[in-house]
């Protein structure tokens, strides 16, 4: 079966004056159509807006496209009747690009005198509520602040999806990778977030010597997971996410096996 999806402007005034727009917008649907009403209702309800005059929708097209929010089978495991379980993790084998796989750095890996993998606890990196940015497609390679304003992080495991996970065991995945900017890692420290994790090859640009990203979050003793996988095949939230390393004293960073929990219901 094919997936499809909507791809749309809008315009929208508000009854009090004033009003938005929005280009180039893209939402998975259920068969090759969708009403325009339909499509404001889904921007005012997912953007919250109050006071709305009048919503437009424009330039709206149906294009074919996998689906960024369906998990697929191979990387599913479940409990009869029970939770659902996503693989974010990639193998860590002698063909892997550094041989690390799926990693979680901490404070150790950035500090002689920061905290090892012992002393990580378990509720830092274990079922964890957590929340997906679907940043797939954007332009350019760093993530800022605003990315994150409209989402709450408080608590939460916030995870990255760039795509560049598609690159992996390939010469592309080290150029050019998508990064964190500095003024993110200090938004997602100064609203609470649990843990951020990306799917490509750090969370910092590589391009300099400088790990701005890593220093601001290890530094409030926020964990960090890079190069994991799949993370299009997650809901927005709705899951829990749980990335734990061995307690290998005296590491900064290691393996881990990253992966969500969906609940059924």
């Amino acid at each position: 079966m094919v997936d499809h999806r909507v791809c749309f402007d809008f315009d929208i005034a508000f009854s009090n004056g004033g009003g938005i727009q929005g280009q180039g917008f893209r939402l998975d649907i259920e068969g090759d159509s969708i009403d325009d009403d339909a499509l404001a209702a889904f921007v005012i309800r997912d953007l919250r807006l109050l006071m709305v005059g009048t919503a437009r929708i424009l330039n709206k097209r149906i294009i074919e496209e996998r689906h960024k929010r369906s998990p697929t089978v191979e990387h599913l495991s479940s409990r009869d009747g029970g939770a659902v379980f996503i693989d974010l993790s990639h193998a860590v084998e002698d063909a892997t690009p550094a041989n690390v796989g799926t990693c979680l750095a901490t404070p150790r890996g950035r500090s002689p005198d920061g905290t090892d993998l012992p002393g990580i606890a378990l509720h830092l990196v274990a079922d964890l509520p957590g929340v997906v940015l679907q940043l797939s497609g954007i332009d350019g390679r760093a993530v800022d602040w605003q990315a994150f304003a409209a989402t709450d992080l408080r608590g939460r495991a916030v995870l990255v999806n760039t795509g560049w996970d598609v690159h992996w065991r390939t010469d592309r995945y080290f150029e050019g990778h998508p990064f964190l900017t500095e003024k993110a890692a200090r938004y997602l420290r100064d609203q609470g977030a649990a843990l951020v994790g990306i799917d490509s090859l750090s969370i910092d640009d590589t391009s300099g010597s400088g790990r701005p990203v890593h220093s601001v979050l290890l530094a409030a003793g926020i964990p960090v997971v890079e190069h994991l996988t799949g993370l299009d095949r997650l809901p927005i939230d709705g899951f829990r996410f749980s990335a734990v390393p061995p307690r290998a004293a005296g590491t900064g960073t290691f393996p881990v096996r990253a992966h969500a929990r969906l609940d059924p219901g």
